[in-house]
């Protein structure tokens, strides 16, 4: 039984899931509608059989108590319940019909049958238990009730029986309680369980109907709200098949419910997908691009360093050198390079792993000291207040050391670089020929470089990850031109001039 179950439980996971709602929504109409049946049948039975009771206590009760004595004194003290043959004591209350039973039975199971009566009732152990309840009663009732059962009469055909002590009125010369005697009255059940059967029928009809209209509006249910979910997944399908992330599934923008959110999420994951892809290809054709022309040079200038190996004609000293050195800055060039797009590949996980509390005025000071000796002819001067932020250290050096450098970069020879950190807004500016006010809006853009210095070395990512660095610490910057001249650059992080106690910091 538990091996069947367990097959019939995996056969229902594999079915699809509007075939499994509609034949959830079957089965629980079913089970309704099986329970609302059997109630009403045995409501409507249980009437039926009250209103045949209520006849049968009617007919117990006798007009005359002349008729119990007629009765009685006709009826043969010989007759038992293997005998099939009626006797004529003349008629009780009346009764005289082809469809009702009448007969007295005897504590020891003989009993005689009316001449009125419609056939013989078997008599069972409970007629007896009927006459030896009533022998221990201490007083007598006005009324006594009978017992009801279901029986049959000698040909098999069901009766609804009422057995009760014989009770008369009382008279002058007449006991009220005839002694060991009671009287059987029954009725036959034909026309009631046809009713019921007819009942149960109709029922199981309508029954039917009903559990193959649910099914069916179930499926129809499940195929109307499943809808949006097919169309989800050929939607998958199609970008699996095609990787066409251009594709978008209609979303009505009153609704919110599962499936309305569900196909949100889908939109906006494929259009972030794609935006990334695009991104990706961008990077790859930029970074391609911005490699060609340093591979090349370096090339070149190797190619003539082993030109001059082969045929023997020596390079001058001067030109050798400068040639060296050209290499060697090629080389710095596209380590520099290589680098920068090493970090804007990390993903974001790499880079959660590594935030801390960084204390930003350390680590401002590290990156003044780098870029004194890069520009050893320029004057630095620094203003610098704590501050700590959360951040990645490294990233966050590198981010103030590439705004430094495009300042050293581009100041004059002997010229002035102010730096100023004040409760986390962190401002550098040069004196250089700042830049114009229509280029200001690529400046953080990927491998965008001014076409004033695009002959100055440098990949044109260092703004790019100076942004994305701020992003990620929750902070921005921005780049303006400078009163006077110049260029100014400004980074606002969120944190707080003291450090947060140990265990909020590990937090």
């Amino acid at each position: 039984m538990k091996n069947v179950l367990n097959r019939f439980l995996h056969r229902f996971r594999t079915l699809p899931i509007r075939s499994r709602l509609a034949m959830l929504v079957a089965a629980a109409v079913a089970f309704g509608v099986a329970a609302v049946s059997v109630t009403c049948w045995f409501i409507v039975q249980g009437k039926l059989y009250d209103q045949v009771d209520a006849d049968l206590r009617q007919m117990a009760q006798p007009q005359r108590p002349g008729d119990v004595v007629g009765f009685l004194q006709t009826c043969p003290q010989t007759v038992d319940s293997t005998q099939n043959d009626t006797t004529d004591p003349g008629g009780f209350n009346g009764i005289r019909t082809q469809t009702t039973y009448l007969q007295l039975v005897k504590s020891s199971g003989k009993f005689c049958v009316s001449s009125g009566s419609a056939g013989v009732v078997k008599v069972t152990g409970a007629d007896k238990d009927v006459i030896k309840d009533a022998s221990n009663l201490t007083s007598l009732p006005s009324t006594l009730k009978g017992v009801f059962r279901n029986g049959v009469d000698s040909k098999g055909n069901a009766v609804r029986v009422m057995t009760t002590p014989l009770l008369v009125r009382p008279g002058p010369t007449l006991p009220q309680l005839y002694p060991d005697t009671a009287l059987l009255v029954a009725v036959p059940l034909k026309s009631t369980q046809n009713t019921l059967n007819e009942l149960a029928l109709v029922l199981l009809v309508v029954s039917g109907i009903g559990v193959i209209g649910a099914g069916a509006a179930g499926l129809a249910v499940a195929r109307a709200g499943l809808r949006p979910v097919d169309k989800l997944t050929e939607a998958v399908e199609h970008v699996a098949r095609t990787e066409d992330l251009g594709i978008r599934i209609p979303v009505e923008d009153d609704s919110d419910d599962e499936v309305a959110r569900l196909s949100r999420s889908f939109n906006s994951m494929t259009a972030s997908l794609a935006n990334s892809r695009e991104l990706q290809q961008q990077l790859i054709a930029d970074a391609g691009h911005e490699l060609r022309t340093p591979l090349t040079s370096l090339r070149t200038n190797v190619e003539l360093l082993t030109r001059s190996e082969e045929t023997g004609r020596p390079i001058p000293p001067a030109d050798r050198k400068a040639l060296l050195a050209s290499v060697k800055a090629q080389m710095t060039e596209l380590a520099a390079l290589i680098g920068d797009l090493q970090e804007l590949s990390r993903s974001e996980g790499q880079r959660g792993e590594r935030v801390q509390m960084v204390s930003l005025q350390d680590t401002v000071e590290a990156a003044l000291r780098r870029a004194r000796l890069r520009g050893p002819e320029l004057t630095i001067t620094a203003d610098v207040q704590p501050w700590f932020v959360q951040s990645e250290p490294s990233a966050l050096e590198r981010a103030i050391v590439n705004i430094l450098d495009n300042a050293v970069k581009f100041s004059p020879e002997g010229g002035t670089i102010e730096v100023q950190l004040t409760r986390g807004v962190l401002t550098v500016r040069d004196h250089g020929p700042g830049i114009p006010a229509d280029e200001l809006p690529h400046v953080f853009d990927r491998f965008w470089r001014s076409p004033s210095a695009r002959a100055l070395p440098g990949s044109g990512l260092g703004l790019s990850i100076v942004a994305r660095t701020v992003q990620q610490a929750g902070g921005e910057v921005t780049l303006s031109r400078a009163p006077g001249g110049g260029t100014v650059a400004t980074v606002r992080l969120p944190g707080a001039p003291t450090p947060p106690p140990e265990d909020s910091a590990s937090q």
